[in-house]
Formats: structure tokens, sequence, C-alpha cells
């Protein structure tokens, strides 16, 4: 079976560590996000994924390879100009035009059991099935709305007085018949621009209401707050990539250090992701932030949606809540 991931965003909230590589490409405790994916995608069968590309497109290619690493085979398309998550299908129509197809956004980490979703799939005769998760926190997901197993709508994000609200996790299983209402050549989202087109059409697009654990890894902060959980998960208090050095005189936990990152005596540091070729020297103290080397981002014009950093000697320092 054939499946896409979603690899094009600019990962935008995740700058300035997406200054240098896509937000898929991003490390989790030393393996590339999309690699996560590949691997959940493999072990349902599914092993020949397209990944499409736009920001920095080398970085998943070189995070990736061929995909043999995770058990798939990879096919890349490249988009010269950002085409959305459904003109993203589009583009690449003729690799999913005989068979059921799986679509999964590229920056989320799962154990949802994807066999019960084609299930439910099968059983409603659906043209294309989203998979849902219940969100009882209310973060800023937007609402999916449903009727007897079947979606009737997407609202926007959940209120207090919203009972039990779903969001859609960016995993969606499709027949080749949802092309006839995708446009053909130009931008669309499946969200927007398909799905509420098809189902005023009497399409059936099928609610799969799953159990699992669900990390989406878009912001600055999530990826701090998941790193550190997945890294306790593993009994672990630091998770340090190639060439590291921590000076055996450095105070250092609750810490993510991606490739070459050094870390003199003396320095204190806590919760905090420090990128490749970060240095810290004797004395500095970093807690709640993101760290990169100052040279990574200079000349570069911080994203609308990028949160707020400053130069602190050699590096760019973005302060998270506390």
């Amino acid at each position: 079976m054939r499946a896409i991931v979603l690899s094009a965003g600019y990962g935008t909230r995740l700058w300035p560590l997406t200054e240098d590589r896509t937000k898929p490409a991003i490390p989790i405790l030393g393996k590339p996000l999309v690699g996560y994916v590949a691997e959940y995608l493999a072990a349902y069968g599914i092993d020949e994924i397209v990944v499409n590309l736009h920001h920095r497109p080398g970085s998943v290619r070189k995070a990736l390879g061929d995909g043999s690493q995770f058990g798939v085979k990879l096919n890349y398309v490249e988009e010269p100009v950002i085409l959305g998550t459904s003109g993203a299908i589009d583009n690449t129509r003729e690799f999913f035009s005989k068979e059921t197809f799986v679509v999964v956004n590229g920056k989320i980490i799962t154990d949802i059991d994807l066999d019960k979703a084609f299930q439910t799939h099968r059983a409603t005769r659906a043209l294309a099935t989203l998979v849902l998760l219940p969100n009882a926190n209310r973060e800023r997901f937007s609402v999916v709305s449903k009727q007897d197993g079947l979606i009737t709508g997407f609202g926007g994000m959940p209120s207090v007085a919203d009972e039990a609200p779903l969001m859609f996790t960016g995993i969606q299983i499709m027949e080749p018949e949802i092309f006839k209402y995708i446009p053909k050549g130009v931008f669309s989202h499946s969200t927007t621009d398909v799905y509420p087109q098809a189902i005023a059409n009497g399409e059936r697009i099928a609610a799969h209401v799953a159990v699992g654990r669900w990390r989406e890894l878009s912001t600055l902060q999530r990826y701090l707050d998941i790193s550190l959980e997945l890294l306790k998960e593993a009994g672990n208090d630091i998770s340090a990539g190639t060439g590291c050095f921590i000076d055996e005189g450095a105070d250092v936990g609750e810490a993510i250090l991606w490739d070459r990152v050094q870390i003199e005596s003396g320095a204190h540091i806590r919760r905090s992701v420090l990128a490749d070729g970060v240095h810290i020297h004797n004395g500095e103290t970093l807690m709640n932030c993101v760290v990169v080397p100052a040279a990574l981002i200079a000349g570069s014009i911080p994203p609308e949606k990028s949160m707020k950093g400053h130069l602190q000697g050699e590096n760019f320092v973005v302060p998270l809540a506390v």
C-alpha cells in the first residue's frame, strides 16, 4: 500500500530551529521527526511512500535517505510553489490513482491503531476516513463535527462550552475517487476545499474516533515538552547528538542537545534545546529556552508567527514559558 507524508510546510512557529531545515527533518531524540512517521506506516505494511518537499528540501532528503533505514521506499516530489495539504495530493495523483491510500502529516508521533481506522473505512464504505481524537484539554486544534459516524463539518478553535470536542490527527485514508474533488494544479486544503464540497455532494466522509498517544510538534514549546516527555519515558535526563561535549563541571539536566554542542564547566542548563553547533561558556545559565548559534540566523528576517528571541553572546536565545 502507498502513502504520502506531508512535509512541505515552513515550520514558522518552530523557528529558529527551522532556519536550516524543514519541520519534519528536526531531530527528536536523535531521529528525524518524519522518520517516526515512516516507521509508523511501515509497521502497517505501508512501504511505498511519497514525501512532498518545499522549504529546505535537502534537509528531509538528508534525514531520510532512500527510506531503507525506516523500512520503506521513498519517492520525493518537490513543490516549487507550496500547494497545501490537498494540492500536494493532486501533485502526486498518478501515484495514487489505483488503490486506497493513506495521508499522514509529517509532524506527528503516534501509536494510534491504523488497522482499526481501516476497519472503519471499509465498514462505512467511505470516500475518505479521518482519524480523530477527543480534545479533552481543548488545545488549539480545529473542532471536527460528526453525526452517525460521518463527518459533518469543520469549525474553529474549541471553547469551554464545547462538550468533548474532537480534533483531526492529520491521518487520513482515501479512495482514488477523492481526486474528483481536488482542484488541479492549484493551492488547496483538504478540510476547507475538498471535504466540504464532497460532503455537500452526498459523499461519505467517515469519522474514526481513535484512542492512543498522539503528539504534534508544531511549536517550540511543544517540541521541548514532548522531547522531555519522551526522554523521561526512556529513563533519561539528557539527549545528546554526535560530537557533543559536556564538561564534568557543568550542571546540565532536562536538556535536548543536537549535534556538536559544547558546554563548559560552570554552565547551568535546564529545560532547554541547544541546536547544532551551540557553545555555552563558563558561567552561563540557560533555562526554559531554545538556543541556536547567532551565525545561523544572521541576516534572516524572523517569520511572522515565530517567537521573539535575543542575542546572547555568540548565540540566539528564544525564551519559553516557565
